[in-house]
């Protein structure tokens, strides 16, 4: 009798697994963890990010390796191959792969929404063309947002742009810098500042893509995600079951590092079509 209803238990998921590969369209993947299975949809537009995951899926790269950094109400991470073997005082988060891949932005269609599959990368500093880790990624758990805190991103985002449009324009006008600064001539630094000002003013206004779609608002209040990620990193898939999952991995008690206390392990994961 055991037996029998061990067979109806394996078929019952092997059937769950096959609706979902029909259900989804396009490549699904299953990260089977110590705490459940994850199943997620990942989106062919960014195709460099895709072919790499897969590659990695099919040679067992993840099979074993932790969600070695996990924060309430923000994301949960994996994928640094050297926590397969770590000790538990172990700091993580180093390894990678020995190359990177370049951004692929799909915005705003694709955003950092709860659920939302992401790539990890080393920061603006050393990486100003954000191209993402070879094999690091996270899940994104998030919260949910009111209209005010929406629109205050918004006009962080808008900041953050003139600035760096600023910085770029500025950088092509260094000789003339220079020129007026040796000079001693004001005058003419100001002229070129304020032509530097009104330059950036006419770029801004072909970046109306910075402020978030009323689609994206809508579901950071109802949903939730991490909008302030948008544009900083590549999204090149989504959760489509386990939610529940991440919220519970994202909820386990942490130390250092936002390591989990007690292992979260990636048992094995495969691409189920």
């Amino acid at each position: 009798m055991r037996k029998i209803i061990l067979l109806v238990l394996i078929a019952t998921i092997s059937l769950s697994e096959s609706c979902a590969t029909k259900k989804y369209p396009g490549t699904v993947v299953c990260f089977e963890t110590n705490y459940g299975k994850i199943i997620v949809r990942l989106y062919p537009e960014t195709v460099k990010h895709h072919d790499n995951f897969v590659k990695l899926l099919n040679e067992g790269f993840y099979n074993g390796v932790l969600f070695h950094r996990v924060i309430t109400d923000f994301m949960i991470q994996a994928g640094d191959p050297d926590s397969k073997t770590a000790k538990s005082d172990a700091t993580l988060g180093s390894g990678d792969m020995g190359y990177t891949i370049p951004a692929e932005f799909i915005y705003p269609r694709y955003f950092h929404r709860k659920g939302a599959l992401a790539a990890a990368r080393e920061g603006d500093q050393t990486n100003p063309l954000r191209a993402s880790s070879g094999c690091q990624f996270y899940i994104v758990q998030g919260k949910t947002f009111t209209d005010s805190q929406l629109d205050e991103i918004d006009h962080n985002n808008e900041q953050k742009l003139e600035a760096k449009l600023f910085q770029e324009i500025a950088k092509t006008k260094q000789d003339e810098v220079k020129k007026y600064q040796s000079e001693r001539n004001q005058i003419k630094l100001n002229i070129l500042r304020d032509s530097i000002i009104s330059r950036v003013h006419i770029e801004m206004k072909v970046h109306s893509a910075i402020k978030l779609t009323p689609l994206q608002r809508e579901i950071y209040k109802t949903i939730g995600g991490t909008p302030h990620l948008d544009g900083e990193y590549t999204v090149f898939g989504e959760v489509v079951e386990g939610l529940d999952i991440v919220e519970n991995i994202s909820k386990v008690k942490t130390g250092a590092n936002d390591r989990p206390v007690e292992d979260v392990r990636i048992i094995k994961a495969e691409v189920l079509k």
